[in-house]
């Protein structure tokens, strides 16, 4: 099984309205934070993402260049759908994107800005926690690096 990938502009709009609303239903709904989700960088990111049989988006992530960083790529959205929780298929799509960022982006480095309750997950790929904690939209992050050079 391998993910859908897609620029901004190769999605319909149905596949879009699948990817905000699995987004929205977590990052808003679930975790009450009341911000802005469709934050602009949507538009230069790769998207992707895994559906259900009835299209329904159960896995999703972004990646796109991080500024003023040559060679790194910035991993963010990482989401996986109430229904697909447990079933590994969050690990499956973050390994899918470090895969595509190193083999079809270049990337020489990940970066990510990661929830402190999901530190464990990404460090299981991998990631190494580079920061001190910070808060963005009223929740703990901090950020994170995997590095292939």
């Amino acid at each position: 099984m391998e993910p859908t990938i897609k620029s901004f502009g190769q999605l319909t709009t149905a596949e879009l309205y699948e990817i905000l609303r699995t987004r929205e239903a977590v990052f808003i709904v679930e975790q009450q934070c009341p911000y802005p989700e469709a934050d602009g960088k949507d538009l230069e990111a790769m998207h992707l993402y895994y559906t259900d049989d009835e299209g329904h988006v159960t896995a999703y992530l972004r990646l796109y260049y991080k500024k003023d960083e040559p060679g790194t790529v910035q991993v963010g959205r990482v989401v996986t759908s109430a229904a697909a929780r447990g079933t590994g298929l969050g690990r499956k799509i973050l390994r899918d994107g470090i895969r595509y960022a190193t083999e079809q982006m270049g990337a020489e480095r990940l970066y990510l800005e990661a929830q402190v309750y999901a530190i464990g997950f990404y460090q299981k790929e991998g990631f190494e926690v580079t920061s001190v904690e910070f808060l963005e939209d009223g929740i703990p992050h901090v950020q994170m690096r995997l590095a292939y050079s």
